[in-house]
């Protein structure tokens, strides 16, 4: 079944109208990259251009103060773009340069595009916003500004907080190498602080009064790798030691600090994995006589992937088609690709399962599969997923080969061919959020495909409750 209506090209012409105010948009959130939680400046600019844009603007979403939401419109279905705006560390570089040259050395950068991410998805709330006014249809769209994607789980905590309650359809996007939709889903994510305490004595006079935190750390890694026998193949657990207890070997460590990360290919098995984890570290603690405390983070769900949603965005991706690129965006993707090495393009094709082509653009639209894909990253998006229709959208932002969370990505994120891919996105987000909103039969069939894949299993939260938002813990740091 087609989803595409006249009135489409009427919302695509209200993208174009307000394309310039949403590129500046993007623009001034790539200069002023924060990450997970310290998102300030770059919330306050969504704000203003929702406060301009006419939107009703709730701030301080599930307690956090980078989180809003802005809504228009009035009875209907409520319809939904999910935005980002966080940063990555580490990342920082100079816009239009092919040679990696930081702003700031150390410095934050947009190395996953999300400056370009948030503004597309305000753009198309905009321009459906705009359209229910000219038609006088009811209905409501919903922007959700959120904050901390890059591990923090913002939307996880957003959802326990009932944000999503009354949502019929989500609709959001990801930069990337090609135009197309999004039919993979992602592994569900957990982030939890192990901390022990032990008791400090000089580790050569006394070492029998010592009781070492240190030791204690070392020995739940050597368990947790023990485990990974024993857990499925596809399951991932990594490990990064926060404190080791000082810098004085001949002191008995009497504090020590580990993070896990701990990912499943669903909600169940995830939530099982991180009791078998939590088992380990209390082993480790009885070893050394230590007391363990863990503290979760964030936890974010897998993707459920919603096919009704998917096809119809397919169908308007198809009807749009890939941005027009022209010999200076060509010219620069060329540039681009010179930093990159043949195993970076040869990834972007095997991801898709297309035969390499010698493009530095693309130049159609992923075609679609019928097989649900596993990705190897998690998204928070999964926990809207869960309890709402969600469909998402690749756009076609990065020359062919251009990896995420790398230089290049920051390096082309003010560039015309970012901004051609983040405007035609927001025409297929805007196309795809009519369609649900004219549709009472694809809304229908949309969370019947979501009753089907939940196969029974209600949405339980990776947040235990009364976890908080870490804003305190992000900011401190």
């Amino acid at each position: 079944m087609t989803y595409i209506t006249p009135n489409h090209p009427v919302i695509w012409d209200m993208v174009d109208q307000k394309r310039q105010s949403f590129i500046d948009l993007s623009d001034r959130v790539w200069t002023t990259p924060e990450t997970c939680y310290m998102e300030t400046e770059s919330a306050a600019a969504h704000r203003d251009m929702l406060e301009k844009q006419g939107f009703r603007i709730t701030e301080n979403v599930a307690d956090i103060p980078t989180a809003l939401i802005g809504e228009a419109g009035a009875g209907g279905p409520v319809i939904a773009f999910l935005g980002e705006y966080d940063a990555l560390a580490g990342l920082s570089q100079k816009a239009g340069l092919t040679s990696h040259d930081p702003v700031v050395t150390g410095g934050n950068g947009h190395g996953c595009g999300h400056n370009l991410l948030g503004s597309a998805s305000l753009l198309a709330a905009t321009a459906l916003k705009d359209w229910l006014q000219q038609t006088g249809t009811p209905g409501r769209v919903r922007y959700y500004g959120c904050p901390a994607e890059e591990g923090g789980a913002a939307k996880a905590f957003m959802v326990r907080s009932g944000a999503f309650e009354d949502v019929d359809v989500a609709i959001s996007w990801h930069p990337s190498n090609f135009a197309g939709v999004q039919r993979e889903t992602s592994l569900a994510n957990c982030r939890i602080d192990f901390e022990f305490f032990g008791r400090a004595a000089h580790a050569a006079a006394v070492p029998e009064l010592g009781r070492s935190a240190l030791d204690a750390v070392e020995l739940m890694n050597v368990g947790v790798n023990y485990m990974r026998e024993h857990m499925p193949s596809d399951y991932r657990i990594h490990y990064a030691i926060l404190d080791a207890g000082g810098i004085s070997p001949n002191v008995v460590q009497a504090y020590a600090k580990v993070r896990y990360v701990v990912r499943a290919t669903e909600l169940g098995g995830l939530l099982t994995l991180i009791e078998r984890v939590k088992k380990v570290a209390e082993g480790a603690a009885l070893m050394t006589e230590t007391r363990m405390e863990s503290t979760i983070l964030a936890g974010v769900s897998n993707i459920i992937v919603n096919t009704p949603l998917m096809d119809a965005m397919q169908s308007i991706w198809e009807s749009l088609g890939p941005p027009t690129f022209d010999s200076d965006d060509i010219a620069f993707a060329e540039k681009i690709r010179t930093t990159l090495t043949p195993e970076d393009i040869a990834a972007s094709w095997s991801q898709e399962r297309l035969d390499p082509r010698d493009i530095p653009l693309a130049d159609f639209i992923l075609p679609p599969h019928n097989e649900i894909r596993q990705m190897g990253g998690s998204t928070d998006v999964g926990d809207v997923s869960w309890v709402v229709p969600t469909v998402q959208a690749y756009g076609p932002t990065l020359a062919v080969g251009t990896q995420l969370h790398t230089w290049q990505v920051v390096a082309q994120g003010q560039s015309a061919l970012a901004h051609k891919g983040m405007v035609a996105t927001a025409k297929v987000m805007a196309a795809t959020g009519l369609a649900a909103l004219e549709n009472a039969d694809l809304r229908d069939a949309a969370w019947a495909d979501l009753r089907r894949r939940r196969k029974g299993q209600a949405y339980v939260s990776p947040i235990p409750d009364g976890a908080a938002p870490p804003v305190a813990a992000m900011t401190a740091r």
